[in-house]
């Protein structure tokens, strides 16, 4: 089938290449615009559109997937199906009727279970013990349409995001070939998605990644997990945010209260409404991200401090000053 790829971030480029190393002819791949990057702001190509550059593959770039320009150079691409991973824009009715077969994504969940922006990451957040990837055809509704395939993973203790979801875009990318080639070949259909067992995964944003260490052990570690890479989980340290990696569940530790920190000859504990965890790696603001026993070492950071307490606005320091 003659096909145009849709995708933007880096889970979708072994998709692509999936796509390439197949019998189906990709005749030109759609992309978000190029974003601003690093501390230049610098104007830069998704990684789809630089794989898709080094593969010589047309590729278009429009604001919107409704603009009219778009719409009629995907016209005269005239293809079958459109193929689609994490592509980054609603697309409109009048875009979803030009394939003969659609617009069909590859889902990093096992619909109906976490429609949305953050599947795996919810996945992570609410411990999951198996999640997956599924194939299905785009509808108005979000994440609605009906499906074609599916494939499992399981969700290991120590995944991050980052960890499930790489193995997710691997796994799906087959999976994604295969169902284009079913529909071709007529030997599978779509199912409707039951209405029995819908949850929604919405995108996860800076401020849900705060950890708050009233929280227990094995929820923190979840949440640190869920949102790492990104957004980053963090917590405040003299009032300044720091970025915080996976955490350990550290079971035989002697508690502490929330928040209040242990620092050991080689680890740090940080106290939780059951029992402690170790820290993993720290990135304090403008430093690099470091082990947290260097971190400790590098802020002098001794034993009783309590991590993710407000800095006092200036005029109440001031007045508890003038009052001491």
């Amino acid at each position: 089938m003659r096909i145009v790829f849709a995708g933007t971030p880096e889970v979708a480029v072994p998709s692509l290449d999936a796509f390439v190393a197949s019998e189906q002819e990709v005749v030109a791949v759609v992309t978000r615009p190029d974003a601003p990057s690093g501390r230049g702001r610098k104007l830069v190509a998704s990684p789809v559109a630089q794989r898709a550059e080094e593969l010589g593959i047309p590729v278009l770039k429009p604001e919107h997937p409704r603009d009219p320009e778009f719409q009629a150079q995907l016209k005269e691409l005239a293809p079958d199906a459109c193929p689609v991973v994490a592509y980054g824009a609603l697309l409109p009715q009048s875009a979803l009727d030009i394939p003969k077969h659609g617009w069909i994504n590859l889902h990093f969940s096992l619909l109906p279970a976490w429609r949305g922006a953050a599947p795996v990451q919810h996945s992570v957040w609410a411990g999951d013990e198996f999640t997956g990837a599924t194939t299905f055809r785009i509808v108005k509704a979000l994440d609605a349409g009906p499906t074609f395939g599916v494939m499992t993973e399981r969700v290991r203790d120590t995944d991050t995001s980052g960890d499930l979801l790489g193995r997710l875009a691997e796994g799906g990318a087959h999976l994604l070939v295969q169902t284009i080639s079913g529909i071709e070949t007529g030997q599978i259909e779509a199912r409707e998605q039951p209405e029995d067992g819908i949850t929604i995964a919405p995108k996860i944003l800076v401020e849900h990644a705060r950890i708050d260490w009233a929280d227990t052990a094995l929820r923190i570690d979840r949440q640190v997990r869920a949102c790492t890479p990104a957004p980053g989980a963090w917590s405040l340290f003299e009032g300044e945010r720091i970025k915080i990696g996976p955490v350990t569940i550290a079971d035989d530790h002697e508690p502490l209260a929330p928040g209040v920190i242990e620092v050991a000859k080689k680890a740090v504990f940080v106290g939780t409404s059951s029992v402690p965890v170790k820290l993993g790696e720290v990135k304090a603001f403008g430093k690099k991200q470091m082990n947290a026993a260097d971190w400790a070492r590098g802020a002098r950071l001794e034993s009783g401090v309590v991590l993710g307490v407000e800095k006092p606005a200036e005029d109440d320091a001031a007045a508890e000053s003038t009052e001491a």
